[in-house]
């Protein structure tokens, strides 16, 4: 039985992971806590940190039948599967100590952000080089010339090119 990445159909991850269980494949879905006030009432809900991939180690029997499902969009085989274990392991690591956790797009050089926060809100650039863990060198076209801000992390959204 091998480890792999399951993209599912939105909102489907714990009903895929149901499934897991019920097949008998092992599965892990890291869910974060999200605490939500809805006319004057507060309600916790489990949500995915990574929305819309389930990760799952099965035979090719238990395969057959979550792909019978009709919940898996793709299903993606990682070249190391070691190196995807060992991930998980960080993972599951990590939330055991912060269970608020939650995901953030990776960003790499040449990504397009628009600032969301701090002096430089509404600014949009692109990704020069990342500094440290959560700081950011940013290339801004303004007037035809670049100039380099450090913004952090957290004000930074991914543009869709």
């Amino acid at each position: 039985m091998s480890w792999c990445v399951l993209h599912v159909r939105p909102r489907c991850e714990k009903k895929l992971t149901e499934y897991c269980r019920v097949l008998g494949a092992e599965s892990y879905l890291p869910l974060r806590d999200e605490t939500k006030v809805y006319q004057r009432r507060k309600v916790t809900v489990h949500k995915p940190i990574f929305p819309g991939y389930v990760f799952a180690s099965f035979d090719p029997q238990q395969r057959l039948g979550l792909l019978k499902t009709n919940q898996i969009l793709r299903l993606l085989e990682p070249e190391d599967e070691s190196d995807l274990v060992h991930e998980l392991a960080q993972i599951r690591k990590a939330m055991e100590v912060d269970p608020s956790l939650g995901a953030d797009a990776a960003l790499k050089q040449g990504t397009a952000v628009r600032i969301t926060g701090g002096p430089f809100l509404g600014v949009e650039g692109w990704v020069e080089s990342v500094r440290s863990h959560n700081k950011v060198c940013l290339n801004v076209d303004m007037i035809g010339q670049a100039i380099v801000v450090e913004v952090a992390r957290e004000y930074l959204d991914l543009i869709d090119a």
